[in-house]
C-alpha cells in the first residue's frame, strides 16, 4: 500500500513540473530545464482530470481508474480517485487528510509524523520549484523528443531505483502542461496517467483542499 502511495504521489509531483515555455524552440535538455525553472513560478494554481491505466503482471487486463487533481501555491494539493472507489488525500502545508469512501475511513496526518508523507513533501516542493540541483542529484534525465517534448528520468537513488525502472514525461504540444506520465517499475508493471481538461491559474475554492463528507 505504501509503495502504491509513493508511486502515485511521485506521479503527482512530476505533474507539477509543467509550466509554459514560450515560443522559443528548445535546443537541448539544459535549455529546456532552465526554461522550466524560469517559468514554473508563473503557475499559481492548476487543476485537471486524469485517467490512470495500470498494467500488472498478475492481471491480463488493464486496471483503469479516473480522478482529478488540483494544486495551489505554495503547498496545497488534492489527489482524488473517483472510480472505481472514491479515495484520496489533500495536503495543506505539513498537514493533510486521507479518505476512502468504501471503508468510510477518514484520517488526519502530519508530514512530521509520517515518514512517507515527509518524502512526498520533499519531492513535491522540489518539483514545484523545479529545483534543478536537487532533481539532477536524484535523476538522470534524457530528452527523447522535442516535438512534443518527451523526457526520460532514471532514478539515481538505489532505493528508488529498486522499484522504479524509469519515468517518461510527455508534454502537450504547446508545452503548457504535462499530457502523460508513464512509470515503469522493475519487474514489468507500469502506470500510465493521461491528464485532460487542464486549467492553469484559475481561482480554486477553499473546499478544493478539504476532505469530502461521506454521503
Amino acid at each position: 500500500m505504501r509503495k502504491l502511495c509513493c508511486l502515485n504521489l511521485l506521479l503527482v509531483v512530476l505533474f507539477l513540473v509543467a509550466a509554459p515555455l514560450g515560443a522559443a524552440e528548445t535546443t537541448d535538455l539544459h535549455t529546456l530545464l532552465r526554461q522550466l525553472q524560469d517559468t514554473a513560478g508563473q503557475t499559481h494554481s492548476l487543476k485537471s482530470d486524469f485517467i490512470q491505466e495500470k498494467e500488472l503482471a498478475i492481471f491480463s487486463e488493464k486496471l483503469v481508474s479516473a480522478g482529478r487533481f488540483a494544486y495551489q501555491q505554495p503547498d496545497r494539493l488534492r489527489w482524488e480517485l473517483l472510480t472505481p472507489i472514491d479515495s484520496g488525500f489533500v495536503l495543506r502545508g505539513d498537514k493533510g487528510e486521507r479518505w476512502n469512501s468504501l471503508s468510510r475511513e477518514r484520517s488526519d496526518f502530519s508530514v512530521a509524523n509520517d515518514p512517507i508523507m515527509g518524502i512526498i513533501a520533499r519531492q513535491l516542493l522540489a518539483w514545484a520549484r523545479v529545483d534543478l540541483d536537487w532533481l539532477q542529484s536524484r535523476y538522470r534525465m534524457e530528452l527523447l523528443a522535442e516535438s512534443p517534448v518527451r523526457l526520460r528520468l532514471t532514478p539515481l537513488d538505489k532505493g528508488e531505483a529498486g522499484f522504479i525502472e524509469e519515468l517518461q514525461i510527455l508534454f502537450a504540444g504547446d508545452r503548457s502542461h504535462v499530457a502523460e506520465v508513464l512509470l515503469k517499475e522493475q519487474g514489468g508493471d507500469s502506470t500510465l496517467l493521461r491528464f485532460t481538461n487542464v486549467q492553469l491559474n484559475t481561482a480554486l475554492p477553499v473546499a478544493t483542499f478539504e476532505a469530502p463528507e461521506f454521503k
